[in-house]
């Protein structure tokens, strides 16, 4: 069988490729080379200053373990303020007042947020079964929202969240919060340059060893059912009796969460969609179950599932896979690679390495090894004529990686950046609504594979399961 030709994407790589040392030497090139080489990422921000009057003024709805992170990162961006807190155990509004000052209002009934005329963007960073009700009446309040991954706890939520904000003339940022990374920026343009080919395959993993890693996040001695508005925090779940676990620990639960998929799957869907220009995946076969933390989760703490893309304008056909263990004895740790015909990328939210190397076209020793000295040489001397071993003086071999500056603001930071500066009309957010169902839909569709036990199937431009 003759050796798949690449496609055009091999030619404008390969055109790169001829950059004079000057040209290299002024905007270095973006694939390796025979001499490995390390380069560095730098971002430039908007230094604009803003008086009161043009300050965003932010409510957060959730303010538990993301939305304070999410806040901490959102009000580093020049001009942003946080103004209100919602949240469900007066705890962390309590906590809100220590860390952003005790004149900021606060409240466990989310609706008197979006009442405030002073507020102009919220973060809804609730649990995922709220996502859908709090992002769409706060886009018919009148407010940017930016709400956390997952958008939606069900895939069914998600055109609804979508109408809203197209209705609403409002900006929604889904916060898969690497997306607008110096990473998944470079790792788009080396791509879309043809750096790795046609890509083929992807592997994404993430190992845990801790118990606050797996969710089982501690419960503070004053959570009580009079600190804690249970009920509300129930919304349309199934009624059941008070339990702290199910309010502090509400990932460990259908219900409420969406498990391993949802909390994990979807950042790398995010990446993917995003670096590749894809729609999402077609089918996926999971597996997993729950092996260490029985403590009353429903969901399991080891997951594996295969999706396969279809071929589409931007991408060949391929396969991925994923794959998150809640007790891995090595001590933890995690990987995201797009492996294609020409190389590999592995992408994080502050580096990219690209490695490249000679395809082995040529028979060596250990398919010769079956026939005579002579026939040998006639296949020898035949592979010899097709001249397929030039391929390495085509194209440029070797490990190139690229890092972050000491100064870069991070990932976190950058979603935000744009969020805000997309609010001020400088530019366009980097993952809508539609681009959060289609990260968010597939990624889901890990857990309806390992509860249904069955292979399912999804139509990534519809974004609907068939």
């Amino acid at each position: 069988m003759e050796p798949k030709k690449n496609s055009s994407s091999r030619r404008k790589f390969l055109k790169k490729a001829t950059l004079s040392t000057t040209a290299i030497t002024i905007a270095p090139t973006i694939f390796a080379n025979s001499k490995n080489q390390k380069l560095q990422l730098k971002r430039v921000y908007d230094n604009s200053s803003y008086v009161i009057n043009d300050q965003i003024n932010l409510g957060l709805i959730g303010s538990g373990i993301q939305g304070i992170n999410d806040t901490n990162t959102a009000i580093k961006v020049a001009g942003v303020k946080i103004v209100a807190v919602c949240d469900l155990y007066t705890g962390r509004l309590d906590r809100a007042k220590e860390l952003w000052g005790g004149d900021i209002f606060t409240t466990r009934d989310y609706r008197k947020l979006l009442n405030r005329n002073d507020i102009d963007a919220v973060i809804v960073a609730t649990p995922d079964h709220w996502h859908k009700k709090i992002a769409i009446d706060a886009l018919k309040a009148g407010k940017h929202v930016y709400c956390e991954k997952p958008m939606v706890h069900k895939w069914e939520d998600g055109q609804a969240i979508i109408s809203a904000h197209k209705a609403s003339g409002k900006i929604c940022q889904i916060g898969s919060q690497g997306m607008a990374s110096l990473g998944n920026e470079k790792a788009k343009q080396l791509y879309e340059d043809g750096a790795i080919g046609d890509i083929v395959m992807v592997d994404f993993y993430s190992d845990r060893f801790s118990s606050e890693g797996s969710w089982q996040y501690p419960i503070p001695p004053d959570a009580t059912a009079d600190s804690v508005d249970f009920d509300t925090f129930l919304g349309n779940a199934p009624k059941t009796p008070f339990e702290l676990k199910r309010f502090f620990r509400w990932r460990n639960y259908q219900d409420y969460g969406t498990g391993i998929a949802g909390d994990l799957f979807v950042h790398a869907f995010s990446t993917l969609n995003h670096v590749i220009s894809s729609h999402g995946p077609n089918r996926a076969q999971a597996t997993g179950g729950l092996r260490y933390w029985k403590d009353g989760r429903d969901v399991p703490d080891v997951s594996l599932t295969l999706y396969d893309y279809p071929k589409t304008d931007t991408h060949a056909a391929f396969n991925a896979a994923f794959r998150i263990n809640f007790i891995a004895g090595n001590g933890g740790g995690g990987g995201f690679k797009l492996t294609g015909t020409e190389g590999e990328l592995h992408v994080g939210q502050n580096s990219v390495k690209l490695k490249r190397a000679k395809l082995g076209l040529v028979p060596q020793a250990y398919s010769l090894v079956a026939y005579t000295e002579e026939t040998q040489k006639k296949i020898i001397a035949d592979y010899d004529a097709q001249n397929l071993g030039s391929r390495n003086s085509q194209l440029n071999t070797g490990e190139t990686s690229w890092k972050a500056s000491n100064d870069y603001k991070g990932g976190h930071y950058d979603h935000f950046y744009n969020f805000f500066q997309a609010i001020r009309g400088k530019g366009k957010i980097i993952q809508d609504p539609t681009f959060g169902l289609r990260a968010g839909g597939a990624s889901l569709l890990a857990n309806y594979s390992y509860f249904g036990k069955k292979a399912v199937i999804w139509d990534p431009t519809a974004m609907k399961m068939i």
